[in-house]
């Protein structure tokens, strides 16, 4: 646990992040600005965090806000961090870090598409990944209706029967 100590005290003497927590063994959790992200990551990388194994999107709607978050690993340490950051739903643009991760390109292309994020400086990012001909909200986004959508997109169907089980065999 010394380790991880020390890194946090590093993170917050260097960066003062609005928040940390240690939400399992091996894992530390910081929120900061999003005007930081970038400074974070690549401080991050310098000091071997430098595996992006993931970033995501959560979609806080009733703080009108979206927020990134980005998991690096480091394989010297075995400890993931995690940062995070809030941004506008509304308007939902954030940097690039494919200058500092390159691998973020299909991570930011996929957070684009599934929740509607711009990710300024990827000439990819609103490339189709998945979602081929996708015509509605990003799915992902808690305001999005699926059923509306299925209602919209697809045929009402009736469906015959043609095997009721009897009672006691297997349905």
């Amino acid at each position: 646990m010394n380790s991880m100590n020390n890194i946090i005290e590093d993170i917050k003497a260097k960066f003062n992040p609005e928040f940390h927590e240690i939400p399992k063994k091996n894992q530390i959790s910081f929120d900061f600005k999003s005007d930081q992200i970038h400074a974070v990551l690549s401080y991050l990388k310098s000091k071997g965090w430098k595996q992006l194994t993931m970033l995501t999107c959560v979609d806080w709607i009733k703080e009108n806000k979206f927020q990134l978050v980005y998991l690096l690993f480091n394989w010297d340490e075995g400890i993931t961090i995690q940062v995070r950051t809030k941004i506008d739903r509304d308007k939902p643009n954030f940097r690039t870090i494919i200058d500092i991760f390159p691998g973020a390109e299909y991570y930011e292309r996929d957070v684009h598409e599934f929740f509607g994020v711009t990710f300024e400086g990827n000439e990819n990012a609103n490339k189709e990944l998945f979602l081929e001909l996708w015509d509605d909200i990003p799915p992902m986004r808690k305001d999005f209706d699926p059923l509306a959508y299925s209602k919209k997109k697809f045929d009402v169907r009736d469906y015959k029967v043609d095997f009721i089980p009897k009672e006691g065999e297997a349905e």
